[in-house]
């Protein structure tokens, strides 16, 4: 077997391993360097979307979505997932048939541990003198191309657990191929396949042994992949190492803290809020704060095409789930700074934006869907809505949230009503009142219905799917 160790190129770094009779096994290759702490941060938030998805599977250590089934009827016998491999990294595995795919290394970089298909592993001493590694830096977006039943393990290369090692969108060129059971073939065959199904792991013992031997280690044959730094600035490559650890670190905790709302929604109908003049004439609100300093209603339609099968009551309860927990990245920043200016002057504060900030109040009171505090409901077949609202120091607020069905429309509304007790209160709404009118009740009112809408369609093509598959 070739153990030369791979030489920095002047386009793509990359690396390969072949067998003693010229074979290749693996190719590995840079395509570029991302910026410092991105590896983490890419990992983490495609990794929370990869959860989400109707096809998420979480096994083996390699959490995994497919993306794309094979179309064997058209004679298209590919497939697409994503998977991710975390902190302590996954164990040794190999699959029937080649595999192709491009990933991200997180903050820590990545080792990629090999075995060549055609390693005898009847002793632990051949499975070592078989293995080697391939380390990509930290924060790099890369491609590795391995052949068919080529035993392999990724892992973090530095961070002790404390960083992922990759996120990877992986290509299955034939989901037919390789020398597949009887079971596992008609599994393919019915399109129900999946990452894990396809996995075939390594006998325990030899796990184990693996999983113990040092990765220092001097006997195993290493390919360090980097890109030549710019010359002179060799010292700044140096220090870049622990700066992209540390970053990552950094952008994890405030991934976390501070999660990316929304999504790419493709396919949904255009989506505008408008702004009426005056409530609608049954809403709630109509006969909250009679003596209101501040009053503004959105509304929002869309062809009832969009959602046939689901009940106002049921839209509501959609609707109000949105509100809470896919609040507009926008409206949550506008929110922390409010609150950091209202905390010293003791005002009420709240993560999520007036007029829907009460839907967090826990103390006893009415509930819609025995869920959401509210003040008051109203609903029939055709429309359901609630009042909500909180009193502070400065104002009391009303709002009202509904669905309608009118005709062949679904109408949307939020609307709101505002009554200041003092001078204070009316400084302040003189300074929100523009903003929230024309920015915070639309923006809020738009980012709910698109997820409502991309929630309903989302199960829409589960249940399609399964019907197709069962």
């Amino acid at each position: 077997m070739d153990r030369s160790r791979s030489r920095r190129e002047r386009s793509f770094p990359h690396a390969s391993i072949t067998t003693a009779d010229g074979r290749r096994v693996v190719e590995v290759t840079l395509l570029t360097q991302l910026g410092v702490g991105a590896g983490d941060s890419l990992a983490l938030s495609a990794g929370a979307l990869q959860a989400r998805h109707p096809h998420f599977n979480d096994a083996l250590d390699e959490p995994s979505a497919r993306l794309s089934a094979p179309d064997l009827d058209a004679g298209d016998p590919a497939a697409l997932y994503t998977f991710s491999v975390g902190g302590n990294g996954h164990p040794f595995h190999r699959h029937a048939a080649p595999r192709l795919f491009t990933a991200i290394s997180g903050s820590g970089g990545a080792r990629l541990r090999f075995i060549p298909a055609d390693t005898r592993l009847g002793s632990t001493e051949a499975a070592l003198a078989g293995l080697q590694h391939v380390e990509v830096p930290a924060d790099c977006l890369f491609t590795v191309r391995m052949a068919a039943n080529t035993w392999h393990q990724f892992q973090p290369l530095h961070g002790n657990g404390r960083h992922p090692a990759l996120f990877a969108v992986s290509c299955h060129p034939d989901e037919t191929g390789g020398a597949l059971d009887k079971d596992l073939h008609a599994q393919v065959m019915r399109g129900d396949a999946d990452l894990a199904s396809l996995t075939e792991l390594m006998p325990e013992a030899l796990r184990h042994t693996l999983r113990h031997a040092t990765p220092y280690s001097p006997a195993v044959p290493t390919h360090m992949l980097g890109f030549d730094p710019l010359p002179g600035h060799a010292w700044a490559a140096a220090a870049c190492t622990p700066l992209r650890h540390h970053v990552g670190r950094l952008r994890q905790a405030l991934l976390q803290r501070f999660p990316r709302s929304g999504s790419a929604r493709h396919g949904l109908p255009p989506l505008q809020a408008r702004s009426l003049r005056a409530l609608p004439d049954d809403s709630l609100l109509a006969a909250q704060l009679p003596h209101y300093h501040h009053q503004d209603c959105v509304q929002l339609q869309i062809d009832q095409r969009w959602l046939p099968a689901i009940g106002t009551e049921q839209l509501l309860v959609l609707l109000l789930t949105a509100f809470m927990n896919q609040p507009a990245s926008s409206i949550s920043g506008l929110m922390r700074l409010r609150n950091l200016l209202a905390r010293p002057l003791r005002l009420r504060t709240s993560p999520l934006g007036c007029p829907v900030s009460s839907l967090l109040n826990d103390t006893p009171g009415q509930r819609f869907a025995q869920r959401f505090p509210v003040l008051a409901s109203a609903g029939s077949a055709d429309a359901q809505q609630v009042l909500l609202g909180a009193d502070d120091r400065h104002l009391q607020f009303r709002s009202c949230v509904a669905v309608r069905r009118q005709h062949d429309q679904i109408v949307f509304s939020l609307s709101t009503r505002v009554r200041c007790y003092n001078p204070f209160g009316h400084l302040y709404m003189a300074v929100v009142d523009p903003v929230h009118r024309h920015f915070i009740a639309p923006k809020m009112l738009t980012t709910a219905v698109a997820q409502v809408l991309e929630d309903a369609l989302a199960a829409r093509h589960s249940n399609a799917t399964a019907v197709v598959t069962g």
